[in-house]
């Protein structure tokens, strides 16, 4: 009997996991130039096609993560589109980005035309037709979120609820949709990295509190020219809500992160929904040929070097790729080395594979790994953590510097500055992490906490997409705040109402007090100076 109650609580999942809901019809708005942003996305839409769902996907880049049950919609960046993304990549990378608010100031100028490329794609025939077209059901729309809030306006047309799908963790750009408080106290904002635990010191708070007011008054810029975009897709629309009403429709968000492991540790409501690591296998897939044999025979394990998905050498100084090679080509390891131009390496060395294209995700989990060196992109923390690998973070732009930063403090590896890279700093340090086996032992202690889920990444996601599918848009996840005005959210009538009966209060026992004296104490007082002076008389 004791065996077959072992069974309930895993056949009990099972059915939660089903659900009720059939085969839906999805839309997925993935409209980001990013390729990482995308493969979190369409990781997060593989689960629903994977179990019956149909998802037809809108995006600018060919989709590096597919399925039977996508179809794909792609409104390809022009030539022209192409070489201001990689001018844009290029600028970017060649500048100190380790201050945040500079960095997100020098980010919004070089990244105009991706905004102008989300809101041109909303305005193709093709993809204006999926939703105008009455003949086109749809049962949820998901939004791929990247500062394009006004694309929330398809779900409305559509009359169905929307998801949105993070590429980030919880933060303040989030407050206004969701009703999620700010907690500037104890919660940092995106350039501050503390421990588990800790806790913010007076200049720490007054930081936050800086750059939260910073981002808010740039987030107010942004939301303008989103409104904007609003305007000129959807037009004057009667139906159409206005633009500051729509995230009232907004059933939960999806986001890359997992608090009870990386931190920080703060309150949310129950629209907050976190699959950190959704783009991550349970079961890491067979290696291309020539990457297996080559890392499967390493005689001293291997290295996997990895700049992400948007900056590529050809971004980098020549001097500074030279003294990587000069450094990687002497190690006694093999190096599996991500390098766009095949026709233009660095160099050649029988220790170093370079390839167009990684599998990364599947690279980390093979045994022989035992270093990633990466710029400390989301997606490649998150895998690296996952498999338990140690980091040398080399970090460009974004949230790359926080996430290295909070890497070094949990003790999973070091970070260094691309843009002042040294030969002789970048070996040591390199071999400072391979050698040092309390990297390893950190990182992989983090990895069993952040694998130590009730439900895993994709599990969640789908959970909870049908759930909303169930409950149509289950507004009863929505916090009250996203329905209130400012000034009711933020208690501003109450606290006038308070101020306002104590002025009145204050006034009235001015008057009576005046009266009082008046009526008593000065009408006694002339007498008795009116009594005094017929004595002396």
């Amino acid at each position: 009997m004791a065996r077959y109650n072992g069974l309930l609580p895993v056949l009990a999942l099972t059915v939660v996991l089903i659900g009720n809901v059939q085969s839906a019809n999805i839309l997925g708005l993935f409209t980001s130039v990013s390729p990482s942003h995308l493969i979190v996305e369409l990781s997060m839409a593989k689960v629903l096609a994977e179990n019956g769902h149909n998802v037809t996907i809108v995006t600018v880049m060919k989709p590096l993560v597919t399925h039977k049950n996508f179809n794909v919609i792609m409104i390809p960046l022009t030539e022209e589109e192409e070489r201001g993304r990689q001018a844009s990549l290029g600028n970017i990378a060649s500048i100190d980005n380790t201050n945040m608010i500079k960095a997100a100031f020098h980010l919004m100028g070089q990244m105009n035309f991706m905004f102008d490329k989300m809101r041109n794609v909303m305005m193709s025939p093709r993809v204006k037709d999926l939703y105008e077209n009455k003949d086109n059901k749809f049962d949820l729309v998901i939004v791929g979120f990247f500062l394009n809030n006004y694309q929330i306006g398809v779900a409305q047309k559509l009359k169905v609820p929307v998801v949105i799908a993070s590429i980030l963790p919880t933060n303040e750009l989030f407050a206004n949709i969701l009703g999620n408080p700010r907690e500037l106290s104890y919660v940092p904002f995106f350039d501050m990295a503390l421990k588990q635990g800790e806790t913010m010191t007076l200049p720490d708070r007054v930081k936050t509190l800086f750059i939260s007011l910073t981002f808010r008054a740039l987030y107010m810029v942004i939301e303008k020219r989103n409104s904007e975009y609003y305007t000129e897709i959807f037009g004057d629309d009667p139906e159409m809500p206005r633009y500051e009403d729509l995230g009232k429709n907004v059933s939960l968000v999806l986001f890359n992160s997992h608090a009870v492991s990386e931190g920080p540790i703060r309150p949310n409501v129950p629209a907050v929904i976190e699959v950190g690591g959704i783009h991550i296998k349970d079961q890491p897939d067979p290696l291309p040929k020539n990457i297996a044999e080559f890392l499967d025979t390493a005689p001293n394990d291997a290295i996997l070097l990895s700049l992400g998905s948007n900056v590529q050498g050809e971004h980098l100084k020549p001097e500074t790729v030279q003294k990587m090679f000069n450094v990687l080509s002497k190690l006694k390891q093999r190096v599996v080395w991500k390098w766009e131009n095949l026709d233009k390496t660095p160099g050649k060395s029988s220790n170093i594979l370079f390839s167009k294209w990684l599998p990364q995700d599947d690279i980390l989990a093979h045994p022989k790994i035992k270093l990633f060196i990466t710029h400390a992109g989301k997606g490649g923390v998150s895998e690296a953590q996952y498999h338990g690998k140690p980091m040398l973070a080399l970090p460009v732009f974004g949230d790359q510097p926080v996430n290295a930063e909070k890497m070094v403090q949990d003790g999973f590896g070091l970070s260094m500055k691309l843009l002042e890279l040294e030969e002789q700093h970048f070996h040591e340090n390199i071999l400072k992490v391979l050698e040092d086996s309390q990297f390893t032992e950190n990182v992989k202690r983090f990895s069993q906490v952040y694998r130590d889920r009730p439900m895993t990444a994709r599990q969640t996601v789908l959970y909870w997409t049908e759930y909303v599918l169930r409950h149509h848009g289950a507004p009863h996840l929505q916090s009250p705040v996203v329905h209130m005005s400012f000034i009711a959210a933020h208690n501003l009538d109450v606290y006038a109402l308070i101020i306002s009966l104590l002025l009145v209060f204050l006034f009235a026992t001015k008057l009576v007090v005046r009266f009082i004296y008046r009526k008593f104490i000065k009408r006694k007082i002339s007498k008795h100076s009116s009594k005094k002076k017929v004595k002396k008389t």
